[in-house]
């Protein structure tokens, strides 16, 4: 009996020391931190408070303090926050990897990259086509993608409409004395005989007729010279370029109109490229741009002609022509290269392309209202330029808001309303019970599955903590203890 009285001095003792040692221990650190405590809770029944640290009466478990600042620890979670908002305190903020940003008014310039296709210039590209019915006699390297010279011969055919026009050339040439000069363009024909106005009229009447039917310059001036009919009549390249598409063989019989060949100078080439509307307003023709050849590490010097009117069906784009030189013929019309354009902005609200939760229908941002309190907010936003978004409507210069982390902060607010209804559900649901040692609401199936459950004399009862549990299992085994037992020594 001594020995027992002795033993549980000894525990007092020890127990009374470790609270002191405690308290003094959590006054040391509310010291050192400079923040001065409200009071102290029961971690598991937050509405238990005490003015001094210690042990709850109702589960044994250490309260714990809430601080004035509300900005660590319990307080956080004990102050009440405007809807959606959350409150993180520092540690986790850098466990978050949480940055904050200012919203900023400023101008923005930089570079955007597009996709362009080439194509030629359509002042480059000539159409061959027929000027009256006829057979093909034979053709002369006139593959598609052959480079060609102007006035090279390509084809050779026969038309029954060239004789008549012919022989009035023949004769209205033959009649003129002097020889006179019949200039088109940059070509010079002679024709023999002497230089009258009717004559001149005349011959020139047959020299355009010859060329609507589609003889080349060159061989009337064959004919003029030789005084002979031609035995066929010859198709010529009317400009250097490469034959892009051919619709000819030998022994085809061919329409008016028929389209022989169609040859592009490619020396220059455009690049069409698709941008979105905003950003084509910042494009002005003349405005600079670099065309990427990735698969040859080459960049080529353009210049931005226009935009064009049209655009892809539905694409909700806008096309921008820009002119470069061909060094080498290394683009190709078809080719896909990427496009460098300088977009230059007026100043406006921006903040991070990150710290924009957009769900499609809504954009979000969460603003910093104090240290550790963090305040959805929703906006609208205008353009978005590489890793910065416009914001129209919704913040101000010189707030802060989430900037890195957004996601998860997002989540924690979206979180929050759920696990409160969640908690509510648990307190006063169908399967809420009372705990019999502390009187607190306890959900019975989550305290059975934490072991926080004990069945005596076929009544199961639920508690909301083990501490709870262990001070009604003793209570219970000590008042079944048999006749002339004791409890205690």
């Amino acid at each position: 009996m001594r020995r027992t009285g002795f033993a549980l001095l000894i525990v007092a003792a020890i127990a009374i020391s470790y609270s002191a040692g405690r308290r003094r221990a959590q006054v040391a650190e509310a010291g050192k931190a400079g923040r001065h405590v409200l009071y102290y809770v029961d971690p598991m029944h937050p509405s238990y408070r005490s003015d001094k640290p210690g042990i709850a009466p109702d589960c044994g478990m250490r309260l714990e303090p809430v601080y004035a600042d509300a900005g660590r620890g319990l307080a956080s979670s004990l102050v009440q926050l405007p809807q959606g908002a959350v409150s993180i305190d520092l540690p986790t903020q850098r466990l978050m990897g949480l940055r904050l940003a200012r919203v900023e008014r400023a101008p923005e310039s930089g570079t955007i990259r597009v996709a362009g296709r080439v194509v030629p210039e359509d002042t480059r590209v000539y159409k061959v086509n027929a000027g009256a019915e006829g057979f093909v006699r034979e053709t002369y390297d006139d593959s598609v993608g052959t480079h060609v010279k102007k006035d090279q011969k390509l084809a050779a055919f026969y038309g029954a409409d060239f004789l008549a026009v012919i022989s009035g050339f023949l004769a209205a040439t033959e009649r003129v004395p002097a020889s006179p000069a019949n200039k088109d363009g940059n070509r010079t024909i002679l024709l023999p005989g002497a230089v009258s106005k009717q004559g001149f009229s005349s011959v020139e009447g047959y020299v355009d007729r010859l060329r609507n039917l589609g003889m080349s310059d060159a061989q009337i001036a064959r004919v003029a010279e030789s005084r002979q009919f031609p035995k066929s009549i010859d198709i010529v390249a009317p400009a250097d370029g490469f034959i892009l598409e051919r619709d000819i063989s030998a022994g085809q019989h061919f329409e008016p109109n028929t389209e022989f060949y169609c040859i592009a100078d490619l020396s220059r080439v455009w690049v069409v490229a698709e941008v979105y509307p905003q950003d084509a307003a910042s494009l002005g023709p003349g405005g600079p741009a670099r065309i990427m050849l990735r698969e040859q590490g080459r960049e080529l010097p353009g210049r931005i002609a226009d935009s064009l009117p049209q655009s892809e069906p539905g694409g909700g784009t806008v096309k921008v022509r820009v002119e470069l030189d061909n060094p080498g013929w290394i683009l190709r019309p078809g080719m896909l290269v990427d496009v460098d354009l300088t977009i230059h902005l007026p100043p406006t609200l921006t903040v991070p392309l990150d710290a924009v939760v957009d769900s499609g229908a809504r954009a979000r941002v969460y603003v910093q209202d104090s240290e550790s309190i963090f305040e959805p907010r929703e906006v609208e936003t205008g353009w978005r330029f590489g890793e910065r978004v416009e914001i129209l409507r919704g913040l101000k210069s010189g707030e802060r808001v989430v900037g890195a982390a957004t996601f998860l902060v997002d989540s924690e607010s979206r979180l929050k309303p759920q696990l409160s209804s969640l908690a509510g559900s648990r307190t006063s649901g169908p399967g809420a019970v009372n705990d019999p040692s502390c009187g607190m609401p306890v959900d019975s199936a989550a305290a059975a599955i934490a072991g926080n459950a004990i069945e005596d004399h076929g009544v199961t009862y639920y508690f909301c903590s083990r501490q709870c549990r262990d001070k009604f299992q003793n209570k219970t085994t000590a008042s079944v203890a048999k006749p002339g037992e004791t409890t205690s020594d």
